[in-house]
């Protein structure tokens, strides 16, 4: 009898929707691009936060209907819900266990949610 060796694949749903909302962002040059791994915060919302800026709001609602498209296509998943795509300041796209957050530069630095939620893990990922 041969013994499987390899490890068992440990990513979760959560998991590998940030990683393909992550993609995403970097597909349209967002900015500043970080996820939150809120997974051991009690009082969070959910498992994940993905966070990046731009500076117009062209690039806003690019970034945003990128996502909601991409994940659509590859998971057949539909936000639970969206909002600000009025403004397109801060468009946030609500997968319950993963929101996106999509803001222009200043109102990012304004909310600073890193801060807001710096007990979570944070990892940075480039922009390409």
């Amino acid at each position: 009898m041969k013994v499987d060796q390899t490890a068992p694949n440990l990513t979760t749903p959560a998991e590998e929707l940030k990683d393909l909302i992550v993609e995403c962002i970097q597909d349209k040059k967002g900015e500043g691009i970080i996820s939150i791994d809120l997974r051991h915060i009690p009082e969070a919302v959910c498992d994940y936060f993905i966070v990046c800026h731009t500076t117009t709001d062209t690039q806003v609602k690019g970034i945003a209907r990128h996502i909601k498209e991409e994940i659509k296509e590859k998971t057949g998943e539909y936000p639970y819900q969206t909002e600000g795509f009025n403004n397109l300041e801060w468009v946030l796209i609500d997968y319950v266990h993963v929101v996106a957050h999509v803001f222009k530069r200043d109102i990012r630095t304004y909310y600073d949610l890193e801060e807001l939620w710096s007990d979570g893990i944070i990892e940075e990922y480039e922009t390409l």
